[in-house]
């Protein structure tokens, strides 16, 4: 290399020798400071299929497509030529570099076999992208050559002032500078994709910052989850709500409010072609078309309401109503009457089968018989009780009948009936509910060809539902589950979802249980409306959907299975990276700030816009992918005929987010405060800070003096730099909610960065670096009322209860404090005997809280007895100036109950309950996107149990990486009180034979031990 760099040196401009090294400039962002580099943060390297038996004359068959920090994809091609001799290896002559997209900051890039680029995005969602071109040909690039050109000169005019080895290390010293790259590199401005489409992508609420539970949304019955998710033009407020999916299909209004609601199939499709709606006093009937219409010609009773109804396999109908049962066929009825004064109250049927239950206890068994087409009456019992509720399975397929029916009585009990020839109706088992049933559902269960399982759910009138497996063959009841849904009586119904049976289950909300085949099975909620009643529903068009009613209105939907045992999601885009969140009033206020970047009214002056929708380039049909002539016609041709939905999807596909322009000057921040609605998720108000100013913290506070009124303070720092520590000035902010926007009322300066703030005792309490201050509401500004100066290192999260303040130091743990009105002084009761860097802190109650640091630990931590009045000692007024030096000498320290190694960083944590009836737990959010919990036990059993089923699955379990899973718990200390609920669920994919190893253990049976998991699950979600 130093004999080239010479001869070169010699030569001049003239010679041409190959170069001692090859390298590239990339491309620039136009406004990208001149001093600054860019970092490459992501290479993946993609052999084309059509060179990889062939090897191009004028380049390898690969290339390489690489990404920097500020999220820009460039395409590297490698010219390559023929070796010195047929043995020997080709060699790099030159690389050539050209911009292809501007894509997310990705943790990794992959191109599938099939052409695709998936990009596993650092924050926000993960995104798949199609190729649109791979010939880049006008886009922004940069060659070796010029590289190679510039660096001829500037070694020539190095060689002039010093020469040999030192001129050599000049070289390499002072070539490859930023400036120097910028004076090479050509210069572009980021758009919207130009080469790529985004075909589909993959939710991701990594990096989440801070987590909020409530039910603020109103007219929901479980809270939602307010995550705070992403950086940069990537954040974004995450609102999860437990439960499936539902897309809603048509929504109509009824005459009244229905008390049930059927549908008909059709026997020759097998979609449904009516839709039955009964009311108290009427029955509905609406034809299912390319319309939903009512009609009167179907051969039902309209006068009266209808109790079940059903296709029947000989292509007739059947109706039951109080009166009778009515079979309709070729538009001819037969009808049954009910004997003397007698009612119909419940009733059921199949395509084979008609059960019907008279007033006073009395069921009447019917079938169909085919060659006939008569409805046989096969039986009759006397229950001697009323029988609320009534159900027959449908016929499994390739038998004649379904076997057995449940009947719900009013003496709290279910009972098993069998359907077969010469048992009908014979009691064969029966189980005591814990309340009056209202509703049964016998829905098949995903099982070996040949056996006809079923599994049985009963709706409760207290809100609970009973689920409980039914033997095929003796008709046998086996262990219920219990689980309680809502406030309101539980309706059951058939549907299918997903390929497989479910049943659905309505209370305060409507529910899916559906089995996975593998004896698991799975209660979740739908993100939906409450529901009277449903029924499945099944057209061309739609073919699993539930028909229902809420109200006065009829609803069709479907469920979406995506995200299925989780939580469905709903994203509101944010400017800046997401800092904290707060209540304030009936809507949240969220503080947003972005470090190293500009405001967006500094970056409109400067025309940028960040969205990436501006319209992008013509671009030259060379660079596009090889399609045949023909093909390119007919595109151009349905290009033309595009309507506007399609436009609206492409350009949603060509939108991707694009970070600003970066300041030449460290210290440079964005910021803004947003007020936010959590009903509709529009932005009330939204405030950009200026001058530097960036929002850190906020708070909602009520001022004694004000009265009744929420005000909100926001703690700000200008000027902040990172390495080192400093910042130029702090304030803290305070607004005033005025006719849907912040109104500022004052700023108050203050020494240090403020990080925490909370109400206390009608005052604010700020955690202004080190210090604890009590400020009051003045006119122009906050009033100091009371400091404390026994913190470390600098205030990191703070909570407030009753006259004590719980404060958390970046670096030295957990600290209690007791504020004294009669001296107006806040005492140190007590703080943490491990120097801990907490992250977040949950108050559990008075005297515990839950805390977690840096390292993803979580600790519960407990102030020790007495330790409220040791330190009364120190509070005379003659020991103030002496309190500081002796804090650590005479302190309680806190004792922990509990801690577990969660291995992520934990940004967020808090103390809710998911679902109705539910147990409170301990939801946290790391810095990944995981979202956990962390559930209290009730019993001393429940400890045992789960102590023996993670030492039993310790030792029997596959351990994939030779680790072991209480040693990872332990990482930095060793678990305490807390047992692993993920490791233990594994339990359920265990052989079976491990299974009843760990079961006769525990003097449990499989199924018992399933079931009390379930349960432990159930309680949480």
């Amino acid at each position: 290399e130093h004999r080239a760099e010479t001869k070169t040196a010699r030569a001049g401009r003239n010679s041409s020798p190959d170069p001692p090294e090859v390298a590239v400039a990339l491309p620039r962002r136009r406004g990208h400071p001149r001093g600054s580099g860019v970092l490459i943060t992501c290479v993946t390297v993609h052999r084309q299929r059509a060179r990889r038996k062939r090897a191009s004359a004028a380049g390898a068959d690969f290339f390489v497509l690489v990404q920097t920090e500020l999220g820009d994809v460039f395409k590297i091609t490698v010219d390559t030529a023929e070796g010195a001799s047929p043995a020997a290896a080709r060699r790099v002559t030159g690389l050539t570099a050209s911009l292809l997209d501007t894509l997310p900051v990705a943790a990794g890039l992959a191109v599938t076999r099939l052409g695709l680029l998936f990009v596993a995005a650092e924050s926000g969602d993960h995104g798949l992208y199609m190729f649109d071109r791979i010939v880049l040909t006008g886009a922004p690039t940069c060659t070796s050559a010029e590289v190679w050109a510039a660096r001829r000169e500037h070694g020539a005019k190095a060689y002039k002032k010093r020469g040999g080895e030192a001129a050599l290390a000049e070289i390499r010293r002072t070539f490859y500078t930023p400036e120097r790259c910028a004076s090479i590199a050509c210069e572009f401005v980021p758009t919207r994709l130009q080469s790529l489409l985004l075909v589909d992508s993959v939710e991701n609420l990594s990096v989440a910052t801070g987590v909020l539970v409530g039910e603020l949304a109103g007219g929901e019955v479980s809270p939602q989850i307010y995550t705070l998710c992403g950086t940069g033009p990537r954040s974004s407020l995450r609102i999860l709500r437990h439960g499936l999916a539902v897309t809603e299909l048509a929504v109509s209004s009824l005459p009244g409010i229905p008390g049930s609601i059927y549908t008909i199939a059709s026997p020759d499709t097998g979609h449904d072609r009516y839709i039955v709606v009964s009311f108290a006093d009427a029955t509905l009937v609406l034809s299912i078309g390319d319309t939903v219409e009512e009609v009167n010609d179907s051969g039902f009773l309209t006068d009266v309401p209808t109790l079940a109804c059903a296709a029947l396999a000989d292509g007739g109908m059947v109706q039951i109503h109080p009166g009778g049962v009515r079979h309709i066929k070729d538009h001819q009825a037969k009808e049954w009457q009910c004997p003397g004064l007698k009612r119909i109250e419940r009733a059921a049927a199949n395509s084979m089968q008609v059960i019907i239950a008279l007033a006073g206890g009395e069921i009447n068994y019917f079938e169909l018989d085919v060659v006939s087409g008569i409805l046989n009456e096969m039986g009759q019992k006397v229950m001697g009780l009323e029988v609320e509720c009534l159900d027959v399975g449908p016929v499994p397929p390739g038998r004649a009948r379904s076997l057995f029916c449940a009947a719900g009585c009013r003496d709290d009990t279910v009972r098993i009936l069998s359907l077969s020839p010469g048992q009908a109706l014979v009691q064969r088992s029966s189980h005591l509910l814990p309340a009056r049933p209202y509703s049964v559902a016998l829905a098949p269960l995903p099982s070996e060809p040949g056996r006809d399982s079923q599994a049985l759910s009963i709706g409760l009138e207290n809100g609970s539902a009973v689920r409980s497996a039914l033997d095929p063959v003796t008709g046998a009841m086996g262990a219920p589950s219990a689980r309680f849904l809502g406030a309101r009586p539980v309706c059951t119904a058939r549907a299918a979802v997903g390929g497989s049976p479910c049943t659905v289950l309505l209370s305060s909300r409507p529910w899916i249980c559906r089995s996975d085949g593998a004896g698991k099975t799975a209660t979740v909620p739908l993100s939906y409306t409450p529901l009277d009643h449903a029924c499945a529903f099944r057209s061309e068009a739609i073919p699993e959907g539930i028909v229902a009613t809420a109200g006065e209105t009829l609803r069709i939907v479907t469920v979406e299975l995506a995200s299925e045992g989780a939580f469905n999601q709903t994203c509101v885009p944010l400017r800046y990276t997401p800092r904290g969140v707060s209540h304030f009033g009936e809507n949240i206020v969220l503080v947003e700030s972005e470090a190293n970047d500009l405001g967006t009214l500094v970056k409109e002056s400067f025309g940028f816009d960040g969205s990436g929708k501006q319209d992008k380039k013509a671009k030259d049909n060379e660079g596009e992918m090889d399609i045949d002539s023909d093909d390119d016609e007919a595109e151009k041709d349905e290009e033309e005929d595009e309507d506007d939905d399609d436009d609206e999807e492409k350009a949603a596909a060509m939108t991707t987010p694009v970070r600003g322009p970066v300041p030449s000057k460290p210290g440079t921040w964005a910021s803004c405060i947003r007020l936010l609605s959590p009903s509709s998720t529009e932005t009330l108000d939204c405030l950009e800070l200026s001058g530097n100013e960036a929002a850190m913290c906020c708070s909602s506070v009520q001022f004694a003096s004000r009265g009744a009124e929420v005000l909100l303070a926001v703690g700000t720092v200008t000027g902040m730099t990172h390495h080192p520590l400093s910042h130029k000035a702090a304030h803290v902010h305070l607004y005033r909610h005025a006719g849907g926007k912040l109104v500022l009322l004052h700023k108050t300066p203050v020494e240090g960065v403020v990080a925490a703030l909370a109400h206390f005792q009608g005052k604010l309490l700020v955690g202004v670096g080190n210090a604890l201050r009590l400020y009051e509401m003045g006119k122009k500004q906050l009033l100091l009322k009371c400091e404390f100066r026994g913190i470390p290192t600098m205030v990191k999260t703070m909570q407030t209860a009753g006259d004590r303040a719980y404060v958390g130091d970046i670096r030295h743990g957990m600290h209690f404090l007791r504020y004294d009105p009669s001296l107006n002084r806040l005492i140190l009761l007590a703080n943490d005997a491990i120097s801990r860097c907490v992250t977040c802190q949950e108050l559990l109650d008075f005297d515990t809280l839950a805390t977690a640091d840096k390292f993803g630990n979580i600790s519960i931590l407990r102030l020790p007895s007495g330790a409220e009045l040791g330190n009364t000692s120190n509070a005379g007024p003659t020991r103030t100036l002496w309190d500081v030096s002796a804090l650590n000498r005479s302190t309680s320290k806190l004792e922990m109950l509990c801690h577990y190694h969660v291995g992520e960083i934990v940004t967020g944590m808090t103390r809710a309950s998911l679902v109705a009836g539910g147990a409170e737990a301990l939801i946290y959010t790391t810095v990944a996107g995981r979202i956990g919990a962390l559930l209290p036990f009730a019993s001393r059993d429940d400890v045992d149990f789960y102590r023996e089923v993670e030492a039993r699955l310790r030792a029997e379990a596959p351990r994939p990486t030779g680790r072991d899973p209480q040693a990872f718990r332990s990482y930095y200390v060793p678990v305490k009180q807390v047992f692993d609920g993920d490791f233990c669920d594994g339990f359920a994919a265990m052989p079976h034979a491990v299974q009843e190893k760990i079961a006769e253990a525990l003097d449990r049976s499989v199924a018992e031990v399933l079931k009390k998991l379930e349960d432990t699950r159930n309680g949480l979600l």
